[in-house]
């Protein structure tokens, strides 16, 4: 069996999703779950980005033993510079080096001739190479580039250092048997390819993301590149799940394996779910709702003669099971630790603490606490982070069909004030917004507003996911909570607090940049 590493980019490809914005804990939290689901490569962000990005990235790469981390940069020197202060303390840092070699882009975004091209990514890599014991090259818009450019690029660059060439599907514009020819003109053309790793990285613009990638490792590629339930830019990246199962499932066709352990699939993907707001729709391959559904009487009756008529793959593969927790209200700080242990949660003291905190506090209102709930209750307590500014007091709604839904809200203020606002609305919601709108001190728009629960049961709680305009700024939220309208309101408070959290985290770097040339004008 030939081993297939695994280059997850959910952190940076995936967080480049429409309206998703992680706070510095919800992305550690990620990369936590990424370690144990066993991927090779974590590309942690873009340091040279944004400050938020280079400290969860250098974090990330601190804090991570089990893969190793990367970052992204441009050939520039000061993305590397930045690149390599974030990840040099990390356990294997790497970095992932990108130029794009399509005409289109060389004439209209880079403006570079062929010559000049190559002279940038070469001494992109030998500069890398000063640092980074490892270089992987990335030709952006690789499908759509010429192929003898190609050959002619890749081999100065694994000279120059690069040890894992990486051709990316960039507007997902291929299908597998051209994908597939792609790698195989490479592997015969270029002399030196065999000094190199060569590796996929696939986009869903026409559905073929995992077909291609797929198609990739059937000539020779041994690295896949993709983020979890396929999250990215415009239709996403190959899913990484669907590929596991996939190479598990059909290991007597495809010869070839991942680390990864498949039995924290769902686990990885409800996270990644959660956090990013991004639902997973019920019909999606693997993860989905519906994935091990059967409605069909045909179905139905196979089914329950042989799981192999309808099934090809075992629920309990992917990390489903049947099995339900008896913590409840009763349960002590032993029982529950020990369930976070085997739910491979990684918690400081103060972080069980808190989890213990707000789970008690469920137990008051639900009998039987669940592993999403607890789920759940992670992500809640890991971002009520000192940086939130409005805090939600209390709440009164009045609904009824003959009546105009009213609704009065007390809200902290960052100056600890408590202030009191009522409003009317067409509906409670409008009207709990409504509310809230007239505390804060500008407009904000609503964009986006769902709804979902943790689980089946009508005690379930109820998780809101929330994108506003601020300030200028767009931001998602989410509140979670056993009353859909408590829950909304903490969503809508969240979203404006990460904005104002940017803008007070920006206003102090900007001082310290004003401080620092004061200093050397002096």
């Amino acid at each position: 069996m030939r081993k297939i590493d695994i280059f997850d980019t959910t952190l940076r490809d995936g967080e480049q999703s429409a309206g998703v914005n992680l706070h510095f804990n919800e992305k550690v939290e990620i990369a936590y779950q990424l370690e144990r689901y066993g991927v090779n490569i974590l590309e942690a962000g873009y340091p040279a980005s944004s400050e938020g990005d280079f400290r969860a990235v250098q974090y990330i790469a601190r804090t991570i033993k089990g893969c190793s981390v990367t970052g992204l940069a441009r050939s520039v020197q000061s993305d590397i510079d930045a690149a390599w202060e974030a990840l040099k303390d990390g356990v294997d840092p790497r970095l992932h080096v990108f130029i794009a070699t399509s005409p289109i882009h060389m004439q209209y975004k880079l403006k570079m001739s062929e010559e000049e091209l190559i002279e940038t990514a070469v001494s992109a890599v030998k500069y890398a190479k000063r640092f980074f014991p490892k270089v992987q090259w990335s030709a952006e818009d690789a499908t759509r580039s010429d192929w003898d450019f190609l050959v002619e690029i890749i081999t100065k660059v694994i000279d120059a250092g690069a040890c894992v060439i990486n051709l990316p599907d960039t507007v997902g514009y291929m299908h597998p048997e051209e994908y597939g020819s792609l790698f195989r003109y490479i592997r015969e053309h270029v002399p030196n390819i065999d000094r190199v790793k060569l590796s996929a990285h696939c986009h869903d613009d026409l559905g073929m993301a995992v077909a291609n990638s797929l198609a990739a490792i059937e000539n020779g590629v041994e690295q896949i590149e993709g983020t979890i339930n396929g999250i990215g830019e415009r239709a996403g990246n190959a899913a990484l799940e669907e590929i596991g199962v996939a190479l598990y499932t059909r290991r007597d066709h495809y010869q070839a394996e991942t680390s990864l352990d498949l039995s924290q699939t769902i686990r990885t993907s409800q996270l990644v779910s959660k956090l990013t707001g991004m639902p997973v729709p019920p019909n999606k391959a693997v993860v989905g709702a519906n994935a091990f559904a059967h409605e069909s009487g045909i179905h139905q009756d196979g089914v329950l003669k042989n799981k192999l008529t309808y099934e090809i793959i075992e629920p309990e593969l992917v990390g489903l099971s049947s099995n339900r927790m008896v913590l409840g209200k009763h349960s002590g700080r032993h029982a529950f630790r020990e369930k976070c242990k085997e739910m491979g949660l990684q918690l400081s003291e103060e972080a069980f603490q808190n989890l213990f905190k707000a789970f008690k506090d469920l137990t008051a209102k639900k009998k039987e606490v669940t592993e999403d709930d607890i789920l759940t209750l992670l992500m809640n307590t890991n971002v009520q982070a000192k940086e939130e500014r409005y805090e939600l007091q209390f709440l009164q709604v009045a609904y009824g069909s003959t009546v105009v839904p009213t609704t009065t809200v007390g809200i902290k203020l960052p100056s600890g004030e408590v202030v009191q606002e009522s409003a009317t609305g067409k509906g409670s919601v409008e009207s709990l917004y409504n509310a809230i709108q007239r505390v804060l001190d500008s407009e904000v728009k609503l964009l986006d507003y769902r709804i979902q629960s943790t689980t089946s049961g009508i005690d379930s709680l109820a998780e809101v996911y929330v994108k506003v305009n601020y300030h200028g700024q767009t931001s998602s939220g989410r509140g979670i909570e056993h009353d859909v309208l408590e829950a909304s309101a903490k969503a809508y408070l969240d979203a404006v607090n990460r904005i104002l959290f940017k803008e007070q985290y920006m206003q102090v770097q900007n001082k310290q940049s004003e401080e620092i040339k004061g200093v050397k004008a002096l």
